[in-house]
């Protein structure tokens, strides 16, 4: 399920457009890091290329980029619908607000 990252009907001017894209900018930020966490224990304690264990630091950096561009395409493609979620929930806020 790709998140909506459409206006609602109520959001007319071209400053609440550009508020609501930076939310969900922020909304899918905030779900790649969350399952940037839950990635991460995945790969501690990986063996190197040749099956021993590694203890190089740059490894453990390209692994870690790895890690953080995976968590970041799952929540662009939707993730768990937590940044939906949000977006939803802040908007509703804000139209309660308004």
């Amino acid at each position: 399920m790709k998140i909506t990252t459409d206006i609602p009907n109520q959001i007319s001017n071209g400053v609440e457009k550009k508020q609501h894209s930076k939310l969900v900018d922020a909304a899918q930020q905030f779900e790649s890091m969350l399952m940037q966490e839950v990635l991460k224990p995945m790969r501690l304690g990986q063996d190197g290329w040749d099956g021993e264990k590694n203890n190089d630091s740059a490894a453990d950096t390209i692994s870690s980029f790895g890690t953080e561009a995976v968590a970041k395409a799952f929540s662009k493609g939707g993730g768990l619908g937590i940044a939906s979620h949000v977006v939803r929930q802040v908007t509703q806020e804000y139209e309660k607000s308004s």
